[in-house]
């Protein structure tokens, strides 16, 4: 994990040197985070559609080998190697954006120790207030400064689970729950994390919901009216 820490902190500093704002540069580096992972976010979106595509012929093999597991199985990879799919594409951003949020809680806490400062001295004179922030390493707990990060970040991540969730699953009782627990654990990391760390999880839900909007949306409905076959239906000619 230091090893990812000490990366992201090199990246902090070089655009902290470039805009001179500590507050600043965690909002840029959120922004460009989400940029780069755009493109996974792109393919997520284009395999959870496949999936759904090739859903009544992974039902067929099932049924068809209920009895035989292990040829059931290997059929069903042959699915998944014919329309070009990897089940688990649709983890990547997640599992990327994880270590760079635990990484990125150890250089905010310390970051003179991860390259972002050159000495303690050097941050507590970068660490001004920012917007209505005093402080962007201290936890703001129960003040005006904690209970604003809090309300922001559950806000944001009830938003986000909201709009992210498929329409014939937002009245399941398990989504619901989900995007309750969400939003309250948010509320919680919002109050009790650094507040550059609760910055970060609130311009990445922002991002999000605007890239929702803006990108996967319109991406959705394309593909949704697109006709192309992910499997090919038609049996092969045997040479």
């Amino acid at each position: 994990m230091n090893i990812i820490s000490n990366a992201l902190g090199h990246v902090l500093r070089i655009i902290f040197e470039l805009v001179q704002s500590y507050g600043l540069s965690i909002v840029l580096f959120t922004i460009l985070v989400k940029v780069l992972l755009l493109p996974l976010t792109i393919k997520q979106t284009k395999s959870t559609k496949a999936m759904q595509d090739i859903q009544p012929k992974i039902q067929e093999i099932q049924t068809k080998y209920k009895d035989k597991p292990e040829k059931q199985q290997q059929e069903i990879m042959k699915i998944y190697t014919e329309a070009k799919i990897n089940p688990l594409a649709g983890c990547l951003p997640l599992l990327i954006q994880m270590p760079i949020l635990f990484g990125l809680f150890a250089v905010l806490r310390e970051p003179w120790k991860f390259g972002l400062f050159a000495s303690q001295k050097a941050f507590l004179a970068a660490d001004t207030s920012f917007l209505w922030l005093h402080s962007l390493t201290a936890p703001g707990g129960f003040t005006l400064q904690g209970l604003s990060m809090g309300i922001l970040s559950g806000g944001s991540a009830y938003i986000m689970q909201k709009i992210m969730t498929p329409a014939d699953q937002e009245q399941a009782g398990a989504m619901k729950t989900m995007t309750i627990v969400m939003a309250a654990m948010s509320f919680y990391w919002g109050m009790t994390f650094p507040a550059g760390l609760a910055v970060y999880w609130i311009v990445s839900n922002i991002f999000t919901i605007l890239q929702y909007y803006l990108v996967m949306k319109p991406l959705r409905a394309k593909l949704a009216v697109s006709k192309e076959e992910v499997v090919d239906e038609k049996p092969r000619n045997k040479k």
